[in-house]
């Protein structure tokens, strides 16, 4: 297939790339800067600059296309700034305006399947009980524009073409800011996880994410949550990650500090046990960690070899993923 992936040289999108253009598919894939650019046309693909907001070019740049996988995100630069409101804004414009005019785009030009990316965290609180895709979603203030970019996935599969949203867990990886960022909060004695310690974080891997994405490409139109098999407790969460870094369990903050965090705070005390069982039995896609309580040692790994290779701890990746 002729593909053009979004968010290309994101911490998911330049794993899938090399993902598709292995499985022999036409990739075009879209970057902001020339030398993201640059590192995509090394992997193989058709490396482009795209305005997403500009419903011409984008209509330009899917003709001949066949699938569209829209990846395009933009994140906080820090874990802190996550907070903040206005750092979501441009995240808010690319899920509410950008997958719109894309999905205005492929609908034109007559592309055939468009992937967008979602979030599961958007599930609300269910306790101790498994969440599947029949559950519906209850974002919080910060988060909310995911139902606009659903909604236009919605509308693309409305339209009588196979669509497919992907509600992914909560990633990590070593080139995440907030992976490092927690790593060195760990470090020392604190998690700054809100809510009870009970309550459960669904996970996955930055490279279980991408080979999902890839599966998913064969997949019937629908909603399918990308999680690791086994959510933890949050007590096991940042205690399993203490394990790996070989130093004592940290501090979760008490209950009352929850508010201090804002909406995404909110969002965060959620218990979300969230089911893989859909995409699982559509794909034969299985997460290479079962849960983070095996993925936290070599992204442990990962990450201190991230930091050497720059010399700066905690400045080295900026957590943005984003094209």
């Amino acid at each position: 297939m002729k593909i053009l992936v979004t968010g290309a040289s994101g911490v998911i999108g330049r794993r899938v790339v090399p993902l598709l253009i292995a499985a022999h598919h036409e990739v075009t894939a879209v970057a902001r800067t020339p030398e993201k650019r640059a590192q995509l046309a090394r992997a193989g693909a058709v490396a482009i600059e795209l305005d997403l907001f500009d419903p011409t070019a984008t209509r330009r740049a899917l003709e001949g296309q066949d699938a569209v996988v829209n990846l395009a995100t933009h994140m906080p630069s820090s874990s802190v700034a996550m907070l903040l409101p206005a750092a979501w804004r441009e995240n808010d414009r690319i899920r509410r305006i950008g997958a719109a005019t894309l999905v205005d785009a492929a609908i034109s030009v007559g592309v055939g399947r468009f992937m967008q990316e979602s979030f599961a965290p958007v599930y609300p609180d269910g306790g101790d009980d498994w969440i599947d895709e029949t559950c519906p979603i209850h974002p919080a203030r910060y988060n909310r524009t995911v139902a606009d970019a659903e909604a236009a996935a919605a509308r693309f599969m409305n339209s009588g073409r196979s669509g497919v949203v992907l509600r992914f867990a909560a990633f990590y990886g070593p080139d995440a800011r907030h992976v490092t960022d927690l790593i060195q909060f760990v470090k020392r004695g604190f998690a700054p996880i809100p809510g009870a310690p009970t309550a459960f974080i669904s996970s996955v891997s930055h490279d279980d994410a991408a080979a999902a994405a890839v599966a998913a490409l064969g997949v019937s139109s629908g909603i399918y949550n990308v999680a690791d098999d086994c959510p933890v407790r949050h007590r096991e969460f940042v205690d399993s990650l203490a394990d790996a870094l070989n130093v004592p369990h940290p501090t979760l903050p008490p209950l009352w500090m929850a508010p201090l965090f804002g909406s995404v705070g909110e969002a965060l005390t959620r218990s979300l046990r969230i089911s893989n069982g859909k995409l699982r039995g559509a794909s034969g896609w299985a997460p290479g960690y079962a849960s983070v309580r095996e993925g936290w040692r070599a992204i442990v790994r990962g990450a201190q070899l991230t930091t050497r290779s720059v010399g700066v701890a905690g400045t080295q990746v900026k957590g943005r993923d984003a094209d």
